[in-house]
């Protein structure tokens, strides 16, 4: 089985940070967003994957060579951004017939990817929302089984939401529908859908989609939802990434994720706050946010803030977004 992953957007509504950072490559309670789903992954046992990549494409591959050297990785260039079924589309001759796992490379699900890999039929990862026009939906049958499945209908028969998690046994099916839709332009909100592609598997090739509930799903898509998700990732892991260093004349409230190399002094750091590697901190309170590497706080007050890295910031704030390599005085 192959995993593939699309990294391709250009993450606008995380702007000014994915100017110059791939969105999946954004830190995230002491990790990347790329790296707890393929963690997860090479946990359930993959070890071949295929990232399609495009915007600051460069950056991911780089990433991952480094950190995965012992994994088998394929990279696919998206040049234009036409939708998640374009994105996996351009798979087709790497996967060559494989049963695949497709997880979408902004969300991070909790759920037992074995259990989902095992499985006999394909599999759609699915978990209740309030709202899910914004979504892909899925209906299912008192069985479990999905019987029609919508990308972001304006009324909505069912409020299962699709989470970006795709077991698929009959890959090859799923290409067909995919290179289908491309040849007679079948899109959905301007886009090529993978949700256009698999009701089309349904309903022309008579593939059986079995539901699995995830227990919990992350978007990593916004700022706000970024900032929740580091909090509860932060309680989770449980400092996963370094333990907490005692610093000068600084108070360290837990949940906390400190980078190595990092300068802190005369500061309060925490609860639910995520600082990279190299970083300085002096006469700062920071709380609720995430904190690039190389960056420097010095006399600032922050919560709810997601700092890029090499940021310079002097002076007094409370809630800021701010991109890599920007300085800031508010004095």
């Amino acid at each position: 089985m192959k995993a593939i992953i699309p990294v391709a957007g250009a993450g606008t509504k995380l702007r000014p940070h994915t100017y110059t950072q791939p969105k999946a490559l954004i830190p995230l309670a002491g990790r990347t967003i790329l790296s707890i789903i393929v963690d997860q992954l090479v946990e359930a046992g993959i070890k071949e994957f295929v990232f399609v990549v495009g915007y600051l494409g460069e950056k991911i591959q780089h990433y991952v060579e480094k950190k995965y050297p012992q994994l088998t990785c394929h990279f696919v260039q998206q040049n234009s951004r036409e939708g998640t079924g374009h994105a996996i589309a351009l798979t087709r001759d790497v996967v060559a017939g494989e049963e695949i796992l497709i997880v979408l490379g902004d969300t991070i699900c909790e759920c037992d990817f074995k259990e989902v890999i095992a499985s006999p039929y394909s599999v759609l990862g699915l978990k209740k929302v309030d709202d899910p026009r914004n979504f892909g939906v899925a209906e299912v049958d008192e069985n479990g089984k999905i019987i029609r499945v919508v990308e972001k209908p304006q009324i909505p028969k069912s409020n299962l939401a699709l989470v970006g998690l795709y077991k698929i046994k009959e890959s090859e099916q799923l290409y067909q529908c995919l290179q289908t839709n491309i040849d007679n332009q079948v899109k959905s909100h301007d886009e090529f859908q993978l949700t256009d592609a698999l009701e089309c598997m349904i309903e022309q090739h008579g593939v059986q989609f079995n539901a699995f509930k995830v227990s919990n799903w992350f978007d990593c898509g916004r700022k706000d939802t970024l900032l929740e998700t580091n909090a509860i990732l932060l309680k989770k892991y449980k400092l996963a990434s370094n333990p907490v260093l005692p610093f000068e004349n600084t108070i360290i409230i837990p949940p906390v994720s400190i980078g190595e190399g990092c300068n802190i002094k005369n500061s309060i750091i925490g609860p639910n706050v995520a600082v990279g590697d190299n970083t300085v901190i002096n006469y700062s309170i920071v709380k609720d946010s995430i904190i690039g590497s190389f960056s420097n706080l010095y006399e600032v007050v922050l919560k709810s803030s997601l700092i890029g890295s090499d940021a310079n910031i002097r002076g007094l704030s409370q809630s800021l977004n701010i991109g890599d390599n920007t300085e800031i005085d508010l004095g």
